[in-house]
């Protein structure tokens, strides 16, 4: 009897220490007309960040939207306008949760805010350098990490040395070229790796015949 206890303990320890490291850290992909970003997000450190994110991702939001602020060596920034830069409703601002301990380092991704610290809604931005400006400090907000770049950082590098230029209502610093957000979606490797592997026995099968 006690070993059968031992076991169930075991057991149920295991699968806590593993199952919520996994749901802290789901991730999505952004995919652009310039490449997809793979993007880690950090649940356990940013949970109404990343649920907040999570919403507009599942609610198609981001689609066909626009990185309109590209600033080199700082960071780009999307999820605020169309294709026409015309700019999106958003739902209303989120608790600000910069003093996380995540820093706003290269590669990390952050929610964008006006001067009120809790306005955060759907705009974020991914960090080109290192940015301890916007980080908090004692007595500050600061801007809220809630992720980082897992794959597809020469993505981010090449949208962060597109050329830009005024448009009025947008900014100073709008690529010329429209950088398209053509869709993001929750992430899972798992079954992406079986839809590659399914993919090379179809065309392995196709290359037989």
């Amino acid at each position: 009897m006690r070993l059968k206890l031992a076991i169930i303990f075991i057991s149920v320890l295991c699968f806590c220490l593993t199952a919520p490291v996994n749901a802290a850290r789901p991730q999505v992909e952004i995919q652009t007309n310039m490449g997809n970003i793979i993007i880690e997000l950090a649940s356990y450190r940013s949970p109404a960040t990343v649920k907040n994110f999570l919403r507009y991702v599942k609610d198609g939001f981001y689609d066909n939207t626009v990185f309109h602020r590209i600033e080199t060596d700082f960071v780009i920034q999307g999820g605020g306008f169309d294709l026409s830069y015309s700019y999106k409703e958003s739902r209303a601002g989120i608790r600000n949760e910069s003093d996380n301990g995540l820093l706003n380092k290269r590669g990390t991704i952050a929610m964008a805010r006006t001067d009120d610290v809790h306005s955060a809604n759907s705009q974020f931005f991914i960090n080109l350098s290192d940015n301890s400006s916007l980080d908090a400090k004692y007595g500050r907000f600061g801007y809220t990490v809630f992720g980082k770049v897992l794959s597809g950082m020469d993505v981010v590098d090449a949208i962060g040395q597109v050329a830009t230029g005024e448009v009025s209502g947008v900014g100073t610093t709008v690529p010329i070229n429209p950088v398209v957000v053509q869709s993001i979606r929750v992430y899972d490797p798992k079954q992406k790796k079986q839809q590659q592997s399914k993919q090379a026995q179809s065309t392995a099968t196709k290359e037989e015949k």
